[in-house]
């Protein structure tokens, strides 16, 4: 009887610590978020959502039943059903709206000469009970297309030896920038929206990826692993590739997929503490002023926006800045999906 009463005891303790920290989540995100809501759902795992230029359609990268790899989904937020738009084979990442809203710019490996192979070890892993964890697969044959949504019509914008993915649009259309390892190691590349006129702007030792313009289209913004030590920082470069400025330098902690404010103020991005070891760690969303003058950019204000205890990563505002999607595992069975709240801006 006394164990029963202290099993009792426990439980009601660690139930009341599980509502008040969940209160307290609440309470603390409802300082610049409302309306969090789940919006993928009927794929195993969803993620890396972008909005449409009307902020009415979402692309993001799914797995799909009974497959191994990522494959590319758009999906209209009222009516929220998926439809694949990619190959429907092969490892797929790193989906983008054209800025004229008519055509999707995603990386794909749907034409490596083993993809049988390759699809055979991935179901025979899953099938033994394996799970292939999130990684970077930096797969030679992976290059950049734009599918257009009308004629379905897939165009290949790269085709060198190596990684090209990570790729975004500048706001007027004209550039595309992404990353490759065409010449050894990640760095960023810019070229025009037909595929022609590649030129380097970030050339360093470790991975450069994620990049992503400023609204005026005169900065890059991007993470790197400078130290090769799996510690990503945040840098921001003119499209010239002549300017170059870090914004986050904190060796215990791992910064990635910034994104930028419709406004130019302010970015978003993700970001975990690793001073107490990998096990203490959580990904959460924070911001950053910045102070932008015409040569330089400066690290402003930091504010935290997440505080849920599972992971949230990969935040990106929608076209008009009123609306916040990223990816999160606090979902009840822990996958990680898509979800969506209104942005009420920083704290004043």
């Amino acid at each position: 009887m006394a164990r029963l009463c202290v099993t009792l005891v426990l439980s009601c303790f660690i139930s009341f610590t599980s509502l008040f920290a969940d209160d307290e989540t609440t309470q603390q995100e409802a300082k610049t978020l409302s309306n969090i809501q789940q919006v993928t759902m009927g794929l195993p795992r969803a993620g890396e959502g972008y909005f449409s230029p009307d902020g009415k359609t979402i692309v993001y990268q799914a797995y799909p039943v009974g497959y191994p790899f990522y494959q590319i989904y758009v999906q209209n937020l009222d009516e929220r059903v998926p439809m694949r738009v990619s190959p429907g084979r092969g490892r797929t990442t790193c989906a983008y709206f054209t800025p004229d809203g008519k055509s999707l710019l995603f990386s794909s490996a749907h034409t490596h000469p083993e993809l049988a192979k390759i699809e055979k070890d991935a179901r025979d892993l899953a099938a033994a009970g394996g799970r292939r964890r999130y990684q970077w697969d930096f797969d030679e044959y992976m290059d950049i297309y734009v599918s257009n949504f009308n004629s379905k019509e897939l165009t290949q914008l790269t085709n060198s030896k190596g990684y090209d993915a990570e790729a975004s649009y500048s706001h007027d259309g004209k550039q595309i920038v992404f990353t490759s390892t065409r010449d050894g190691d990640p760095d960023l590349y810019i070229m025009n929206s037909d595929g022609t006129g590649v030129r380097q702007i970030v050339n360093q030792d470790g991975y450069d990826g994620g990049p992503f313009f400023s609204p005026d289209d005169k900065w890059i913004i991007f993470r790197s692993d400078r130290e090769n030590e799996h510690m990503l920082q945040l840098y921001v470069v003119s499209v010239d590739g002549k300017h170059e400025f870090q914004l986050t330098n904190d060796p215990n902690t791992v910064n990635w997929a910034p994104y930028y404010h419709p406004s130019g103020e302010y970015i978003i991005w993700t970001r975990a503490d690793y001073s107490r070891g990998p096990a203490g760690a959580n990904f959460d969303l924070y911001t950053m002023n910045l102070d932008v003058s015409k040569d330089s950019v400066k690290a402003g204000k930091v504010t935290r926006i997440t505080f849920h205890e599972k992971a949230d990563v990969l935040p990106v505002f929608s076209p008009d800045g009123k609306k916040l999607m990223w990816t999160s595992s606090r979902t009840k069975d822990g996958s990680s999906q898509l979800w969506l709240a209104d942005w009420k801006g920083l704290p004043k």
